[in-house]
């Protein structure tokens, strides 16, 4: 079952890269990247701090920081004030920015329409669901045992 494990792990990248591949240059047809139509997307449900969509994102906040003060100075968002803490604002999206992921996403939904043609909805709902419980295990491990997530010490002499 490790191996198998570790062949899911192999191929859940390869798919996120040839994915990621795919959405650079859906995005880069409405002159932006697939970091900043992450961060739109991310943001379009509810204005979050620059932390917490980072959060979301599993990525570095300086990284999501960069990003956001880049769609910002197109005017693609904005930073409100925050109730809740007067030190991070919330990164909101304006209505240019939600035209452009309006745009980004009819794009997006029209290759997904071509790349699943020919596979049935159970199987995507089927994989979905698997990769979901893996995830809750992931998570339950580290919650449970984090310090064996390093490994033990294999030094060679």
């Amino acid at each position: 079952m490790p191996e198998e494990l570790a062949l899911l792990v192999a191929d859940v990248f390869e798919a996120a890269g040839l994915l990621r591949r795919i959405g650079e240059t859906i995005a880069s047809a409405e002159g932006q990247t697939q970091a900043r139509w992450q961060l739109l997307s991310v943001v379009s449900e509810e204005p979050l701090t620059v932390a917490r969509a980072a959060r979301r994102l599993g990525i570095a906040r300086q990284g999501v920081q960069r990003v956001a003060n880049d769609l910002v100075r197109e005017g693609l968002a904005g930073f409100e004030p925050n109730p809740d803490h007067r030190g991070s604002p919330l990164l909101a999206l304006t209505p240019t920015g939600q035209d452009t992921l309006r745009k980004i996403t009819t794009r997006a939904s029209t290759v997904h329409r071509a790349l699943t043609a020919d596979i049935a909805t159970a199987d995507i709902a089927a994989a979905r669901s698997l990769l979901h419980r893996l995830i809750d295990e992931v998570h339950r491990y580290e919650d449970t045992d984090p310090g064996t997530l390093r490994g033990p010490d294999i030094r060679t002499p």
